[in-house]
């Protein structure tokens, strides 16, 4: 057990101000000696939660399995579930909770009033995260060292002809969705799925959730949708937040 908490130890010592380190950051920031941190280092490497570019260590996507197991764990649903169904019946769609998780986008909440005759999401759905507006939203709170890992590393499939799989392009979108705090997607993911995104953060600003509302292209233009629901988006965002944060043991900053 003393060897996994040093592992966890070494995880935690990487932050969105920290993304790279090496071995004596690593020994410094944890308090341990060189050998010790370097021994933690290499098994997390040969378990995929670390990679190496020479002396420097970032962290892989797969460490967020952690905070996706954790996040599941304490029923999600029902803690947002009022704020999900108050969003879906103000628009007459559905609306939805993610975590980002390696690649992919998970939903760990959802509302609906109305179905999408072509794709239909449930808790526990996953997704390639380049083609939603959750991913983009959740690519977009990265440390730029690991949305640059994702970048490279990622494999981008074109899933309708709409689907944009040009890293440089994507890239561009995510750092759109940054400024302007939002993310919206139109027949990229299937056709005629249309969603905007806003990113739920925890009490000290990370990016630690994505929160969407959906429909069918044919009833609202992408263009429309972020009008109309910007805002709106954005207010649940903060009260979803307010809510988890107040929870003892419950705040979604337990997974950034």
């Amino acid at each position: 057990m003393g060897g996994l908490a040093k592992g966890l130890a070494v995880i935690r010592a990487f932050t969105r101000d920290r993304a790279t380190l090496n071995l004596s950051d690593v020994a410094a920031l944890t308090e341990m000696p060189a050998a010790t941190a370097r021994r933690c280092l290499l098994t997390l490497e040969e378990l995929g939660y670390v990679t190496r570019r020479g002396r420097q260590f970032v962290l892989r996507p797969k460490v967020l399995e952690l905070g996706a197991a954790y996040l599941e764990s304490m029923n999600i649903e029902t803690l947002t579930k009022t704020h999900l169904e108050e969003l879906a019946g103000s628009t007459g769609d559905s609306a939805a909770l993610c975590v980002l998780d390696g690649f992919e986008i998970v939903y760990v909440a959802r509302a609906s009033i109305r179905t999408l005759m072509r794709l239909e999401a449930h808790v526990g759905s996953r997704f390639p995260a380049y083609a939603t507006s959750t991913g983009r939203a959740l690519l977009a709170g990265l440390a730029p060292e690991r949305l640059q890992h994702y970048l490279d590393t990622a494999t981008f499939e074109a899933l309708t002809d709409r689907t944009i799989i040009d890293p440089l392009r994507l890239r561009q979108l995510i750092e759109d969705c940054r400024r302007t705090g939002y993310a919206a997607v139109e027949d990229e993911l299937a056709y005629g799925v249309v969603a905007l995104a806003v990113p739920v953060f925890d009490q000290y600003g990370r990016v630690v959730a994505a929160l969407n509302s959906s429909s069918h292209s044919r009833r609202i233009s992408k263009a429309k949708l972020v009008r109309e629901r910007f805002n709106m988006l954005q207010k649940v965002s903060r009260q979803i937040t307010a809510d988890l944060a107040v929870v003892p043991g419950l705040s979604l900053s337990a997974i950034a």
